[in-house]
C-alpha cells in the first residue's frame, strides 16, 4: 500500500521540518510505501526553500511551488491532481492536526472506509470567538445545505484512490473542498481528536478571508438562500397588501385616518429598499460565481516542483493514461477490492448517434 501525504502551505517554512519529521515517522508505521507532496502556495518567507532542502534529502518529498498565491483551496486541489498513492492524506502543515492520527486514519481505511475525516473534539490555542464562529458556521451550513458536510471537521482525511479519482472531475472554481469530500459519497466515516495549538507562526486565515469562504461554501451547495430572498419578497409583499388594505376600510369605512405622517412613509421606503438590496446582493454573489466558472481559468498554476515527474509540470491536473486504475477484476497493493468510478458527461449540442437497427 502506497501512501501519499498531501501538505498545503503557505509561509510555513518554521514548521516544515518538524511536521516532516513527525509525518515520516506517522507513514513508516502504516504504510509499505509512502510519499510527502509539499504544494507551496506562493510563500515569500522561504517554505519552497526549506521543502527543496528536504527532497535534496529525501526522495520520498516533493515540491508543487505555484506561481503566486492562489489559496488554500486550490493548493489543495493541486495535491489530489498529483497524488499517486492508493490512499491520500490531506493535512495542513500548521501542526494543530497531529500527524500521529495518521495510522489510525489508515486502519479504518483498511476496515473499509472510502473517506476518513478527523472530527474535533477540542480546538487549542484558538480564540472564543474563532470557536464560537466556528461551531455557528457549520451549524448553519447543516441547516442550509442538502449536501451533509459534517460539523467541527477541516481538512485532515483520508481518502481513497477512487475518491480523489471522483474529485478531480470536479474543476469549479470558487471551489470548498471539504464540502466537494462529502458531495462525491461513498462510504465516509469520522475519528474524533483533539486539536493542537499551531506550532509556530500565525493564521493566515482572517476573519474576512473566512466570512468569504463560508459565502462559497453556502453558494456552492445550497440554493436556500435564493429560495430566501423570494419568500422575504412575498412576505414584504404580502404585508404592504395588507396594510393597504387597512387603510383603506379606515379611511373610506370608519372616516379615520390613523396610519399618517412622513415618518411612517420614510421607514417604509428604507425598509423596502433595505430588502432589495439584500436580495440584490445575494443574487449577484450567485452571479459572481457564475462569471468566475464561465472564465474557464486553470485553478493554479505551476512555477516550479521538485522530485516530480516531468510531464506532471502543467497547470492542471495530470494527464493520466487510466483515470481509473483499479478495475472490478483488479486488487491494489492493499488487497482491497474496487469498483470503476463511472463519470457520464454530455457536450453542449453533442447528442449521442442512435442505435443501429437490429436486422
Amino acid at each position: 500500500m502506497h501512501l501519499t501525504i498531501v501538505v498545503p502551505a503557505y509561509n510555513e517554512a518554521a514548521n516544515i521540518a518538524p511536521l516532516y519529521q513527525r509525518l515520516a515517522a506517522a507513514a513508516q508505521r502504516c504504510a509499505d510505501s509512502y510519499d510527502v507532496l509539499f504544494v507551496d502556495d506562493g510563500s515569500t518567507d522561504g517554505t519552497a526553500d526549506a521543502v527543496r532542502a528536504l527532497a535534496a534529502e529525501d526522495p520520498a518529498v516533493s515540491l508543487l511551488s505555484f506561481s503566486r498565491n492562489f489559496g488554500h483551496e486550490a493548493a489543495s486541489t493541486a495535491g489530489l491532481d498529483y497524488a499517486r498513492g492508493d490512499a491520500v492524506i490531506l493535512i495542513d502543515a500548521d501542526l494543530q492536526d497531529p500527524p500521529e492520527l495518521i495510522p489510525t486514519l489508515v486502519e479504518r481505511w483498511r476496515a473499509g472506509a472510502d473517506v476518513v475525516y478527523a472530527q474535533r473534539r477540542r480546538r487549542a490555542g484558538e480564540s472564543p470567538v474563532k470557536r464560537l464562529t466556528a461551531h455557528l458556521f457549520y451549524r448553519i451550513l447543516s441547516r442550509l445545505t442538502e449536501t451533509p458536510i459534517p460539523p467541527d471537521t477541516g481538512d485532515f482525511r483520508l481518502m481513497d484512490r477512487r475518491v480523489v479519482e471522483a474529485l478531480r472531475q470536479c474543476r469549479e472554481s470558487p471551489r470548498f473542498v471539504r464540502g466537494l469530500v462529502s458531495w462525491v459519497g461513498f462510504k465516509q466515516v469520522a475519528v474524533p481528536y483533539d486539536r493542537d495549538a499551531r506550532y509556530a507562526g500565525d493564521t493566515k486565515y482572517n476573519y474576512r478571508k473566512l466570512a468569504r469562504l463560508a459565502g462559497v461554501a453556502i453558494s456552492s451547495f445550497s440554493l436556500l438562500p435564493l429560495r430566501l430572498s423570494m419568500h422575504l419578497g412575498l412576505i414584504v409583499l404580502t404585508i404592504s397588501l395588507l396594510l393597504a388594505a387597512v387603510i383603506v376600510v379606515q379611511r373610506f369605512v370608519l372616516g379615520v385616518e390613523m396610519l399618517r405622517g412622513y415618518a411612517f412613509l420614510t421607514c417604509s421606503i428604507f425598509f423596502l429598499g433595505g430588502v432589495q438590496l439584500v436580495m440584490l446582493g445575494i443574487l449577484s454573489h450567485y452571479l459572481g460565481q457564475l462569471f468566475t466558472r464561465a472564465q474557464a481559468r486553470p485553478l493554479y498554476i505551476v512555477a516550479d516542483t521538485a522530485n516530480l515527474p516531468a510531464a506532471r509540470t502543467l497547470h492542471g491536473p495530470p494527464p493520466a493514461a487510466n483515470p481509473f486504475p483499479h478495475a472490478p477484476d483488479a486488487l491494489p497493493r492493499d488487497g482491497r477490492p474496487r469498483d470503476p468510478v463511472l463519470v457520464v458527461r454530455r457536450e453542449a449540442g453533442h447528442h449521442p448517434a442512435p442505435p443501429a437497427p437490429v436486422p
